[in-house]
């Protein structure tokens, strides 16, 4: 009977042996792998003459901030970006990877590409391979049919909005969106909604930090504004915490002397034997 269940499901397409046992493993003790957790905080709007993008830029291993200032808004084509949180690898080369797709797309059909177009190009290569590919994207640019806006998770799901959000501080993104956001916004208000949703960002979440990037994206014309505002500036220290010498008290103190004397011999004065030639 077991084995007739398994033909069913193999039929079916799925195969859930591995839930199983790994539910199996879990009963005995095993601790479950956990999905890795990363940081950024990206975000993209519609405004009424085109698209606003948004990133910080801080890049973490862990605990340990790895760099302050990384880019997260990729280049697609010249009227398409793609703001990426996950892997920083994942992120910038299957971005790249869709790049040189759509180039190659728009020399053989003679038109700019669609912004569904690296969309779709974008999902079919993330659900090939079932979310181990760490990229979670913000997709937005300017085509034929309008300024157009994408969620695609790294599983390959997609959504189309007006106004999105997404990595660990997108909740705190989201709610500046939800509470300001309105149709056909002037493009200042659209940056300035965009920079306090990344900063909303940045101010409540450990994994996004640093500085703003924002990306404006016309119907003509793209704009890459980096490092648009830094809030994370370090400035100078009000107070001095340098001490005296002398206010630490110590019991014992010696001082070696590290410097190594060498006797350098001139050959010319040295003696030598009778016969005997010195080579230059």
């Amino acid at each position: 009977m077991a084995s007739v269940q398994l033909e069913e499901q193999r039929k079916s397409g799925f195969d859930f042996s591995n839930h199983t046992r790994n539910a199996v493993l879990a009963a005995k003790g095993h601790v479950v792998p956990r999905a890795t957790s990363t940081g950024t905080t990206i975000v993209g709007l519609i405004y009424k003459d085109g698209v606003v993008l948004g990133a910080d830029t801080r890049a973490t291993e862990g605990p340990i901030v790895a760099d302050k200032n990384c880019e997260k808004i990729h280049y697609i084509s010249d009227h398409i970006r793609c703001c990426g949180a996950g892997t920083a690898a994942d992120t910038e080369f299957v971005t790249n990877l869709i790049s040189s797709n759509i180039q190659l797309h728009e020399l053989n059909t003679r038109k700019r590409a669609r912004v569904v177009t690296a969309m779709t190009l974008l999902k079919q290569r993330l659900f090939q391979y079932q979310g181990y590919i760490g990229a979670a994207l913000v997709l937005g640019g300017y085509d034929t049919t309008g300024p157009q806006l994408f969620t695609i998770a790294p599983h390959g799901s997609t959504d189309k909005l007006p106004y999105v959000t997404m990595g660990s501080g997108s909740l705190a993104a989201m709610s500046v969106f939800e509470s300001r956001w309105r149709p056909n916004m002037e493009e200042a208000d659209a940056i300035e909604l965009v920079v306090d949703a990344i900063e909303s960002g940045i101010f409540n979440d450990l994994g996004s930090g640093s500085n703003v990037d924002v990306c404006i994206i016309r119907e003509k014309t793209t704009q890459m504004l980096r490092n648009y505002r830094k809030p994370n500036e370090r400035v100078h220290k009000e107070k001095d915490y340098k001490f005296p010498r002398g206010t630490t008290a110590w019991t014992k103190e010696q001082i070696y002397d590290m410097i190594v004397q060498e006797n350098v011999i001139d050959l010319e004065t040295v003696q030598r034997p009778e016969g005997m030639e010195m080579d230059a």
